[in-house]
């Protein structure tokens, strides 16, 4: 993997744990690095990327105190998304209040051009978003 491209990927998590990277711009980052998709696992506080190669990078993300509730709640998992889309949330707090909805993970496929987070039991909530051209 290109330093280049794992540095993009750095950024983008400690970019987005301290706000100074909206998802937007994330997301057009990690396009024009080639990243296919990636995974946050809110309970190991960590991001795992993927490129088409295969190849992949976990890179440690910042850690929030909120267990994730045991039921998912899809409602609550959109109206976080709904707060931080319209930036009444920074990213740390969507991170403490999705869990507070059940939701112990996401994946964003940029080739998909949608999140998918998702509960214990794989209930799940799915975000599309538009191109990140």
């Amino acid at each position: 993997m290109q330093t280049q491209v794992r540095e993009t990927m750095v950024e983008c998590t400690n970019g987005s744990d301290e706000g100074r990277l909206s998802f937007p711009e994330v997301v057009r980052a990690l396009v024009e690095a080639g990243v296919e998709r990636y995974h946050a696992d809110l309970q190991r506080a960590e991001k795992t990327y993927y490129l088409p190669s295969g190849e992949s990078l976990v890179v440690p993300a910042r850690h929030t105190e909120t267990k994730p509730a045991i039921d998912f709640d899809a409602a609550g998992v959109e109206a976080a998304v709904r707060q931080i889309q319209a930036q009444k949330l920074t990213y740390l707090a969507f991170c403490e209040r999705i869990p507070a909805a059940g939701c112990v993970g996401y994946f964003v496929s940029l080739a998909g051009r949608r999140a998918v987070y998702f509960g214990r039991s794989a209930e799940s909530f799915v975000e599309p978003f538009p191109s990140a051209k």
